[in-house]
């Protein structure tokens, strides 16, 4: 059974006044409402966002939308937060 930062959820948003939804991992809904929280959006604002600029599937745009918003981070020296608690499997 996968743990729950890795098990797929499945919600509804908006997008240009139409619904639809959207299946990622815990670990990337977490990570989109705080990038919101910190490009002082909301959730689905951030996801219309990245719905504009992407050229395939929503939920691959948002992975690698994730992937680069904290690669640049990291380049330019920003707060790397490791988790909590380290993944299932993992040697402390």
């Amino acid at each position: 059974m996968p743990e729950p930062a890795a098990k797929l959820r499945k919600h509804s948003v908006k997008l240009s006044g139409h619904s639809t939804s959207l299946s990622l991992e815990g670990v990337y809904w977490d990570a989109l409402k705080e990038v919101a929280g910190e490009m002082d959006l909301s959730m689905n604002g951030l996801i219309e966002r990245i719905d504009k600029e992407r050229s395939g599937n929503l939920s691959s745009a948002v992975r690698v939308f994730l992937f680069q918003y904290y690669r640049q981070q990291a380049a330019q020296g920003g707060a790397a937060r490791l988790p909590a608690t380290p993944p299932a499997g993992a040697e402390p």
